[in-house]
């Protein structure tokens, strides 16, 4: 899955309250189905697993999961849910929600099902989802529904990037839960970032940065890549860069200078740097600022 390609298509937004008995038969769903416990308490079953919903847990029903939904206790049940294509297609506008068995889909029907592309993550989303803070999740799944209901102008632009940023909280929760190593050293790690951001004029070596954040060099490597995707002086690197372009473009300083103020010794190192990073030398951007 490529996540920066996601283009959602919403097709029910809705706050629903179960009636006093009230249970959903096994069905199979042909896209995704995220489901809010608001009040009270369900029984979710999914597959082969069974877990009790509160107030606060979040579940995902996954394209093809067999899976049952049934009230719990005499309390009211609040449980708002949307259901979704990760990518838009032709047909999503032609696709409605399911409440059929696998076995009971007609061979159209069928073709309706999306491929599970968040199976593809890494941790991957539980069908089960106790969230540390619901509050963010809750405040975006009822703007989602308010907006879905109201249908203003260009309302579909608007949900799907609020979709869009709930997803991205909740794959963002599923990496701190799995590295909780992370999270406990978030602040030092974001720390060294700008420390590293503020100073690009020169090299920062990784005894200065062990030294900063009380961790161990090679520990600091490693708790870096996990956090930001790069190890800090790889980090470092594309600041530099990216402070050089900017002075390139918007200053006429000459390159021999620009390097020495973001601490390349010459302008040989200087452009071998850039060009590995950028792609191109660094006059590439003297001359597009020349040409506007």
């Amino acid at each position: 899955m490529n996540i920066q390609q996601l283009s959602p298509y919403i097709r029910v937004a809705m706050d629903s309250y179960i009636p006093s008995s009230w249970h959903l038969k096994e069905r199979v769903l042909f896209d995704y189905e995220l489901l809010y416990v608001k009040e009270g308490r369900i029984q979710v079953a999914v597959e082969n697993n069974v877990w009790v919903g509160q107030p606060g847990d979040l579940f995902l029903i996954r394209p093809r999961q067999q899976h049952s939904i049934r009230k719990l206790g005499s309390e009211l049940v609040r449980q708002p849910h949307l259901h979704f294509d990760l990518f838009y297609k032709e047909d999503s506008q032609d696709v409605k929600v399911s409440f059929k068995k696998l076995e009971d889909m007609t061979a159209d029907e069928l073709k309706w099902i999306r491929n599970d592309e968040l199976s593809q993550l890494s941790p991957s989303l539980r069908s089960h989802i106790r969230l540390r803070n619901p509050s963010a999740i809750e405040r975006l799944i009822f703007e989602i529904i308010r907006e879905f209901e109201m249908k203003l102008p260009y309302y579909e632009v608007n949900i799907n990037g609020m979709l869009l940023q709930l997803l991205n909280t909740l794959m963002r929760e599923s990496y701190w839960n799995s590295n909780p190593h992370l999270v406990s050293n978030i602040g030092e790690m974001e720390q060294l970032r700008i420390h590293l951001k503020q100073n690009t004029d020169r090299k920062v070596t990784l005894d200065e940065l062990s030294k900063i954040s009380g961790i161990s060099k090679y520990y600091l490597i490693s708790l870096f890549n996990q956090t930001f995707g790069m190890s800090p002086i790889q980090f470092h690197l594309l600041q530099r860069i990216e402070k050089a372009k900017e002075l390139i473009q918007f200053t006429n300083e000459p390159l021999k200078l620009i390097a020495e103020n973001c601490g390349f010794p010459d302008i040989c190192s200087f452009s071998n740097a850039f060009k590995k990073i950028d792609g191109v030398n660094p006059s590439f951007y003297r001359k597009r600022n020349g040409d506007q």
